[in-house]
C-alpha cells in the first residue's frame, strides 16, 4: 500500500480515507451479521476494516504526500493521524476481547457498528479543521457512546448508566454549542485559524468572549471527566460493560482531549492573544483540582471500576498540565501520556473484563487469592497498576516524566512559573500509589476463599499480553513514540 495506490482508490478523499473505510465497515456489519447469526466472524470483520483503517493512518506518518485537506474542513497532517493510530488500536483491544464477554449484548451487528461508528466520530474530530466539524464529530461518538452504555440491558445499573450519560452528555452538548456560537458571532467564523487571528487583534475582554470559553471548557470538561464535570464518569464505567468502560476510559476521553487541543493551542498557543495567561491559569486550577479529587475519591473505592474510573479522572488532570503550560514540549508529553494510559488504563480494565468472564466479582475484595489462582492475570494487573502510578521502568513513570518536566523546563530553561503545578502533580502520583497497593495486597498478601484456578479466553490472554507488551516497550523504549508525538506537536502548532 502507497500513496499512489490510496490516490487510485480514494481519489480527492484521499485525506478522510481512513474515516472512509470504517463507515463501511459500520454499515455492511450489520447486515452481514443479520444473515450468518455469527458474532465472531462480525468481530473478525471489524477488525479487518480497523487494520485496514490503522494501516493507512500508519502510512499517512510515513509518508508526507498522502497528508493533505479535504474541502477545507478536514486535514489530515501528523497530529490528525497519530490520533487516528490510537483510537484505532483502542478499537482494535476492545473489539478483541468483546466476543468472549459475558457482558456484552446479543445484538453484536449492531454492537459493532456503534463501536465503529464512535470511532469514526473520533477520527473525524483528530481531522478537523473548525468547530462544528468538530461538535458534529463529538455528537457522532456521544451518540453512539449513549447507546453502548446501556446496551448490557440485563443490569438496571446499565440503564442507570445510559440515562445519566444521556442527560449530563445532552448538557455538555448544549454549553458547547452556545459557547461556539458566541465565539461565531465575536469572530465571524468557524474555522480555527480565522479564529485565532481574529483574537490576535483583539486587547481587551468582552462578556461574549468570556462566555464562549466557559462554556466550551464547561462542555468538553464532561468529555474528559475534568472536575467539576467529572460524576458522571464512576456511574457510567462501573454500570456499562466492561469492553464499553475500557472504550470510553481510553477513547471517548482521548477524543475530548483532541478537541481540547485543537482549539485551545490554536487560539492562545499558536498565535499569544490577550487571554493566553488567564487561560493557561484556568486549566492549570482545573487540572490540579481534577487530579487531586479523582487521587482522594478513589482510595475510599471498593468496586474496582469504580476505582479505576476515579484514577481516569486522577489521569485527565495530568494530561491537562499540557493546556496550562501550551508548549510544543508540553504538548509532546501530553499525547505521549495519552498513548501510554491506552495500554495501562485499557490493560487494567481488560483484566477486570477477563476476571468477570470467569466469575469473579468487581470488588476489590474480590481480588484476594488471585495470584495463586492466576499467576499471570495477577502479574498482569501489577505491572498495569505500578505504571499508573509511575513506577520506574513502565510506560507511566516515562510519560509522567516528560509530561511533569514540561511545567519545570521550557526551552532547556527551569521556568517557576508552573513548579507548583508539576509538586501537586508528583504528591499525586504518590497518593495513587495507596490505592493501587490495595489491590496488589489484595491480590498477592490476602487469602481468597478459593484456590481453584482461574481459566481466561484466549482472546482476553491476548489483549493483556498486547497491553503488557506496550507498557513495557514505551517504558524502556520510549524514543520512536515520542518522535512522533513531537513531530505531531510541531505540527499542531503549525496550523497557522
Amino acid at each position: 500500500m502507497d500513496a499512489s495506490f490510496l490516490s487510485t482508490i480514494f481519489g480527492d478523499a484521499l485525506p478522510i480515507a481512513p474515516e472512509i473505510v470504517m463507515i463501511v465497515g459500520a454499515l455492511l456489519i450489520p447486515g452481514l451479521f443479520m444473515l450468518t447469526k455469527n458474532g465472531k466472524i462480525a468481530a473478525i470483520l471489524s477488525e479487518v476494516f480497523i487494520v485496514v483503517a490503522l494501516a493507512i493512518a500508519a502510512l499517512v506518518l510515513a509518508d508526507e504526500n498522502i497528508q493533505g485537506t479535504f474541502m477545507n474542513i478536514f486535514r489530515l497532517d501528523q497530529f490528525s493521524a497519530l490520533m487516528m493510530i490510537l483510537f484505532l488500536i483502542v478499537a482494535f483491544l476492545v473489539v478483541l476481547i468483546s466476543p468472549e464477554s459475558p457482558e456484552t449484548t446479543k445484538h453484536k451487528g449492531e454492537y459493532y457498528s456503534l463501536l465503529m461508528i464512535a470511532v469514526t466520530g473520533m477520527m473525524f474530530v483528530a481531522s478537523s479543521a473548525n468547530l462544528m466539524s468538530i461538535f458534529v464529530g463529538v455528537e457522532t461518538v456521544s451518540i453512539s457512546s449513549y447507546a453502548l452504555a446501556a446496551m448490557k440491558k440485563n443490569d438496571p445499573r446499565a440503564a442507570e448508566a445510559g440515562v445519566k450519560y444521556l442527560i449530563i452528555g445532552g448538557l455538555s452538548s448544549a454549553l458547547t454549542l452556545y459557547g461556539i456560537s458566541m465565539l461565531y458571532g465575536i469572530t465571524g467564523t468557524i474555522q480555527l485559524d480565522e479564529i485565532a487571528a481574529v483574537l490576535s487583534t483583539m486587547d481587551t475582554y468582552n462578556w461574549p468572549f468570556l462566555v464562549s470559553m466557559i462554556a466550551m471548557i464547561a462542555g468538553y470538561g464532561f468529555k474528559i471527566s475534568a472536575v467539576p464535570f467529572h460524576m458522571w464518569a464512576p456511574d457510567v464505567y462501573e454500570g456499562a460493560a466492561t469492553p464499553v468502560s475500557t472504550f470510553l476510559a481510553t477513547g471517548s476521553k482521548k477524543m475530548g482531549f483532541a478537541v481540547l487541543f485543537k482549539i485551545f493551542f490554536t487560539l492562545f498557543a499558536i498565535a499569544p492573544v490577550f487571554a493566553t495567561t488567564e487561560m493557561q491559569y484556568v486549566f492549570a486550577t482545573i487540572a490540579a483540582v481534577t487530579m487531586t479529587v479523582g487521587n482522594i475519591v478513589a482510595i475510599s473505592q471498593q468496586n474496582i471500576k469504580r476505582m479505576l474510573a476515579y484514577s481516569s479522572i486522577a489521569q485527565a488532570g495530568y494530561i491537562l498540565i499540557a493546556l496550562a503550560v501550551m508548549t510544543p514540549y508540553a504538548m509532546t508529553g501530553g499525547l505521549f501520556h495519552m498513548f501510554t494510559h491506552v495500554f495501562m488504563k485499557g490493560g487494567a480494565f481488560i483484566i477486570v473484563a477477563s476476571l468477570i468472564a470467569a466469575g469473579i466479582g468487581e470488588n476489590i475484595s474480590d481480588y484476594k487469592g488471585l495470584a495463586k489462582r492466576s499467576p499471570f492475570a495477577a502479574a498482569a494487573m501489577l505491572i498495569f497498576l505500578f505504571s499508573l502510578a509511575g513506577i520506574p521502568p513502565l510506560a507511566g513513570f516515562t510519560s509522567k516524566f516528560v509530561l511533569f518536566s514540561s511545567a519545570i523546563f521550557v526551552d532547556g530553561e527551569v521556568v517557576y512559573q508552573w513548579v507548583w503545578l508539576a509538586l501537586i502533580a508528583i504528591l499525586n502520583s504518590a497518593i495513587s500509589l495507596y490505592y493501587y497497593a490495595r489491590v496488589v495486597k489484595a491480590m498477592y498478601v490476602d487469602a481468597g476463599d478459593s484456590e481453584e484456578k482461574i481459566k481466561l479466553k484466549k482472546t482476553h490472554i491476548v489483549a493483556i499480553v498486547i497491553c503488557v507488551v506496550g507498557v513495557i516497550l514505551l517504558g524502556v523504549y520510549p524514543g520512536p513514540i515520542l518522535d512522533l508525538c513531537s513531530s505531531a506537536a510541531q505540527s499542531l502548532f503549525g496550523l497557522l
